[in-house]
């Protein structure tokens, strides 16, 4: 195969993909080595930088998404862009998960000073937190944290690549 006919798969497996494909996904499904695919996403995007589309890399994979400038027309398409924001208690909630996972909700409850049912609840309705287990305490209670769609939700690639300006005092 080609680099321009491995250009044009690569391109469109991300494209058709309903969730951030990874560099070695694509390697197995295009028999490359990942190093190749992460030099042929490279190709793509400097291509797509004079254009109205980009890839991102997001929750460790790639994803095709318009250009954040482009929002509010394709808004008018009656297509939301972004999803209902989260209330100051899900954002407290998740902010706290993020950084301290795996965390219970009595840990997340004793960082916030007030009960977090209901945002743990909401978070989890909206699939940015999951379950990862539980603690080995008593009453073995549930531990939390992120998800991949939190990933996508945020642009994140990573964990490390939260701010940490502010969370001295969660710790």
């Amino acid at each position: 195969m080609t680099i321009s006919e491995a250009e044009k798969i690569i391109e469109g497996l991300i494209f058709a993909a309903e969730y951030p494909l990874t560099a070695q996904e694509i390697a197995d499904i295009v028999e490359l080595e990942s190093s190749a695919v992460e030099s042929i996403v490279e190709s793509i995007r400097a291509r797509y930088s004079a254009g109205a589309l980009l890839i991102r890399n997001v929750g460790g994979g790639y994803q095709v998404v318009t250009k954040p400038e482009l929002a509010p027309w394709i808004e008018k398409l009656g297509r939301p862009v972004i999803n209902a924001p989260l209330s100051v208690a899900s954002t407290e909630t998740l902010a706290i998960i993020a950084y301290q996972q795996p965390v219970t909700r009595a840990e997340i409850e004793q960082i916030r000073g007030v009960r977090s049912d209901s945002a743990v609840n909401s978070l989890l309705e909206r699939e940015l937190i999951c379950e990862l287990g539980r603690k080995n305490a008593p009453g073995r209670p549930i531990l939390y944290g992120v998800t991949e769609k939190f990933f996508q939700y945020f642009g994140l690639r990573s964990l490390d690549e939260l701010p940490l300006q502010g969370i001295s005092e969660w710790k």
